[in-house]
C-alpha cells in the first residue's frame, strides 16, 4: 500500500551518502508560518522521505496537524528520529550497527530544536539499553514537553492516544 503526505505538508529527508539510514525526515505544515517544533522519536525508519510517506508517518502527520490535540494546536513542524537509523521494514533486531554512524548528532540535534519531545516508539520497547541513552540525552533539556503514544504510530488509534511520559 502506497501512503502520501497530507496536504500542506513539504517533507524533507536527510538520508546517508548510502541510502541505508535515514537520519531525520522534517515535516514542515506550508500553511503555518510560526508555530512549535515537535521532535518524534520512533524505533527505526522505513522507506518514507520526501515524495511518499508510510503508515507511521501519515498516521502522525494527521494525529499532529488535523486532529486538535490541544498538545499540537500550534504545531508548525515535525522532525522524526529514530533509535535506530537503519531503514528496514521487516525482521529488524536493533543492532549497535543499525544505530548508524551520525543518528545520535540528529537526535541530539532534533530534541534541541524542539519544544515537545514525543516518544512515539510503542510502550514495550525491546531496546531497553538505547531508549536509555536517548532519555539521558532528553534529560539535558529539562524545560522541554515530554509526551509519550499508547503503542506505536503503525498501530494507533487517534483517541487518547497521546500520554505524560511515564518511565
Amino acid at each position: 500500500m502506497v501512503f502520501h503526505h497530507i496536504d500542506h505538508i513539504h517533507a524533507a529527508a536527510q538520508f546517508s551518502h548510502c541510502a541505508t539510514f535515514r537520519y531525520c525526515l522534517t515535516l514542515q505544515h506550508t500553511k503555518r508560518k510560526v508555530g512549535a517544533i515537535v521532535c518524534v522519536i520512533m524505533q527505526n525508519p522505513s522507506v518514507a522521505g520526501n515524495d511518499v510517506a508510510d503508515k507511521s508517518v501519515q498516521f502522525l502527520e494527521k494525529l499532529i496537524f488535523k486532529m486538535k490535540y490541544p498538545e499540537f494546536i500550534s504545531v508548525q513542524r515535525v522532525i522524526i528520529v529514530n533509535q535506530f537509523a537503519r531503514v528496514q521494514t521487516k525482521d529488524f533486531v536493533g543492532t549497535e550497527e543499525q544505530i548508524g554512524p551520525d543518528n545520535d548528532r540528529y537526535l541530539y540535534d532534533a530534541i534541541k530544536a524542539s519544544q515537545i519531545v514525543l516518544l512515539a516508539w510503542g510502550k514495550k520497547n525491546p531496546y531497553v539499553s538505547r531508549q536509555d541513552a536517548i532519555l539521558r540525552m532528553i534529560q539535558e533539556f529539562p524545560e522541554k514537553t515530554l509526551l509519550m503514544t499508547k503503542k506505536h504510530p503503525s498501530r494507533g488509534a487517534y483517541k487518547d492516544f497521546i500520554l505524560p511520559f511515564t518511565p
